[in-house]
């Protein structure tokens, strides 16, 4: 019996288009509305709800179902669930979900100014063009330097997030710690006392 054939799956040239957004450090998060209008609450590896909730996402999704069902329509949305009380925190007062779709969100690298949901953005855009390891490394240094464009004035912002469109994959680069696995970065940072 012939075992089932699997082809090599195909390269794709490295020289097209990336977009190059900041990585936010909050916990990931994903909205699912059904082409029936039911919304989902989703962490990266389960399904929420108010009473087994991640950082109150599932309640907040709660609270503005209709708003998100209107505004995000039938699909699988996914994003950031960020700010007060998550991670680095921002020094922010409230919680954001901050879309990773970018392209759908905007035309012409404009981003669409209808009225957006309360709580409900885009990861910034911090580069997009051609793939280039130099733009890459100015658009991680620059905002080293300027520090969050997510969160105007917060010093400390965690890295970018580079989505090469050919291949639809995202990698990503942190200003701390890259070349550690993230685990590692943590437990360094609290043995030396920085975290």
């Amino acid at each position: 019996m012939q075992p089932d054939f699997v082809g090599f799956p195909k390269i794709y040239r490295l020289s097209r288009e990336i977009i190059v957004t900041e990585k936010i450090d909050g916990t990931n998060a994903q909205i699912y509305i059904t082409e029936d209008g039911e919304v989902f609450a989703g962490s990266r590896t389960r399904w929420i709800t108010p009473q087994a909730d991640n950082f109150g996402f599932a309640t907040w999704v709660e609270g503005n179902k209709d708003s998100l069902r209107t505004f995000l329509g039938p699909g699988q949305h996914f994003g950031e669930w960020w700010g007060k009380g998550i991670q680095r925190g921002y020094g922010m007062q409230q919680k954001l979900f901050s879309l990773f779709n970018t392209s759908r969100w905007s035309v012409n690298n404009e981003l669409i100014t209808t009225p957006w949901p309360e709580g409900v953005r885009v990861v910034p855009v911090l580069y997009q063009g051609m793939f280039s390891q130099g733009q890459i490394d100015l658009t991680l240094l620059d905002l080293q330097n300027r520090g969050s464009s997510a969160a105007p004035g917060f010093m400390d912002p965690e890295g970018i997030v580079i989505f090469h469109t050919a291949s639809q994959t995202s990698f990503k680069k942190t200003i701390k710690g890259d070349e550690v696995p993230k685990g590692t970065q943590a437990k360094i940072e609290k043995i030396m006392g920085v975290a």
